[in-house]
């Protein structure tokens, strides 16, 4: 079930048999922020995100970096992915451009204290030089791109996996959101065929209740991560990761 080339990142191995389990947190300030990591830390996720969009000190960089250094401290050995998703992606108002939002990107990953960050293919020529960054810092790049929408054509979306890939990207992400259970079933075929092509792990997702079946099956298909709720949801269609975990290992079970 996975990709031709893993990732390792701490003890996580994204891309291997077993999905990951990633567990967003959504502060808007340093109080919540870590309070809630706390909290979501007990519940054992493979993989944190900090979205960091619902900071509301995000437009201040040392803050953001200081906050970062500390939930380093809580999350211990839990991979860290660092997220600041775009209002045109599903992501919340903030008050920087696209140069802002790359130079902080650029400074998380010089930090060294996540593992992993998240930048959108729409950014087009600002990947490479986040790309550098993440070089330089030791971080895994995310490429991702979200339709809140609707569902293009499967063969749309392996194209941007298949950009992201040629971005740089450690790892691909497409997520959308379905009308119809074709529109599910084009996600998982995108999925499928994009595994079977690619080099690099793959994250994908329907979202909303009609993809809620991807976030459980989608493994199946080649998606390496789901994303859960640990405390707070971040997009429509998560479902805790206790019912995750449960579903993820019957299937896991039976699929020997």
């Amino acid at each position: 079930m996975g990709s031709s080339t893993m990732v390792k990142v701490r003890n996580i191995l994204i891309g291997g048999e077993k999905p990951c389990i990633c567990v967003p947190v959504i502060g808007v300030d340093r109080e919540q922020v870590l309070r809630e990591a706390e909290e979501v830390c007990r519940k054992k996720p493979d993989l944190i995100e900090w979205r960091a969009d619902f900071f509301q000190a995000i437009h201040d960089q040392n803050s953001v970096l200081a906050t970062a250094k500390e939930l380093r401290n809580v999350t211990e050995d839990i991979p860290i992915l660092f997220t600041v998703r775009s209002e045109r992606e599903g992501g919340q108002p903030i008050p920087l451009d696209g140069q802002e939002v790359q130079q902080l990107i650029e400074a998380i990953c010089k930090s060294r204290v996540v593992d992993l960050v998240d930048y959108e293919l729409a950014y087009g020529e600002r990947i490479a030089p986040v790309r550098r960054a993440a070089d330089e810092g030791g971080v895994r790049l995310v490429v991702s791109r979200h339709y809140f929408d609707g569902t293009p054509l499967k063969e749309t979306l392996v194209a941007e996996m298949r950009q992201a890939e040629q971005c740089g990207a450690d790892i691909a992400k497409v997520a959308v959101m379905p009308k119809s259970p074709q529109d599910v079933l084009t996600l998982l075929q995108a999925t499928e065929e994009a595994r079977r092509e690619l080099s690099i792990p793959l994250i994908t997702m329907a979202m909303g209740g009609l993809g809620a079946i991807t976030r459980l099956a989608g493994w199946l298909f080649g998606s390496a991560v789901t994303f859960a709720v640990g405390k707070q949801s971040s997009a429509p269609g998560q479902i805790s990761i206790d019912e995750v975990r449960t579903v993820l290992s019957i299937l896991q079970m039976y699929s020997q």
